[in-house]
């Protein structure tokens, strides 16, 4: 099935409406994963002819992945990557871990974007950066697209890396989403430290059940530390 190439009309459209010079292209990679972190790619292009095959991660092999990230992180002015732990996942829930993930990718660019595109419908960053929510994003938007890429390969690295100990959970080759192997492993041997503990694959493993923490809601972690909701009118 053939795909358009992404464009730069949103880029474009952003510009003309809200007079924004440097926009970023935001993407996530690992928000379905049962171990790992969830890491999210801020990513500034300029509106420059892209390198040729750029489109979302998901629809290129492997092998084009990896050789396209090397030509992209030369070409893109510039990108940052931000990451939430297993951990942070477990006790601020996935939205909330996303934004942090995004926050921290786009304060470590060295230059501030004026605006955001990110992919997706719902908007998990908020203020104060100024968001354009895109559907398909990563294979609309150039920016996204890249973001898209960077993000996989190099979130795919980091899982391959973890220690030799753990090799019989095949991150290598899974990034910890639920392979035949991951979960076969879990079952024998139990999640590891990289593993997300609030999860409900935890449900299935009788033997590990007790591992699993329980995320208390945002309004009870508020009052069980003395805090105050707050609402918006």
């Amino acid at each position: 099935m053939a795909y358009e190439p992404p464009t730069h009309r949103v880029e474009r459209s952003i510009r003309a409406t809200t007079g924004a010079k440097i926009i970023a292209g935001v993407d996530e990679v690992g928000r379905g994963a049962w171990a790992g972190p969830v890491t999210v790619c801020a990513a500034i292009t300029g509106l420059r002819r892209p390198p040729t095959g750029l489109t979302d991660s998901k629809l290129l092999t492997q092998k084009r992945r990896e050789e396209l990230v090397v030509e992209l992180e030369r070409w893109v002015t510039a990108y940052a990557l931000g990451h939430a732990s297993p951990e942070e996942i477990d006790e601020l829930g996935m939205t909330a871990a996303l934004r942090l993930a995004a926050s921290r990718a786009l304060e470590t660019l060295p230059v501030r974007p004026d605006a955001v595109i990110l992919d997706g419908k719902h908007d998990y960053l908020g203020g104060p950066w100024r968001v354009r929510t895109v559907i398909k994003g990563d294979q609309s938007c150039v920016a996204v697209a890249a973001a898209s890429v960077i993000a996989k390969v190099r979130r795919d690295a980091m899982m391959a890396e973890l220690p030799a100990e753990f090799a019989g959970y095949a991150f290598a080759t899974n990034a910890g989403y639920p392979s035949p192997v991951h979960k076969a492993a879990l079952a024998e041997l139990g999640p590891t430290p990289y593993h997300r503990l609030s999860w409900a694959y935890l449900d299935a493993l009788p033997k590990w059940r007790h591992l699993k923490k329980i995320r208390l809601p945002a309004e009870a972690v508020a009052l069980e530390s003395g805090g105050q909701l707050g609402f918006d009118f």
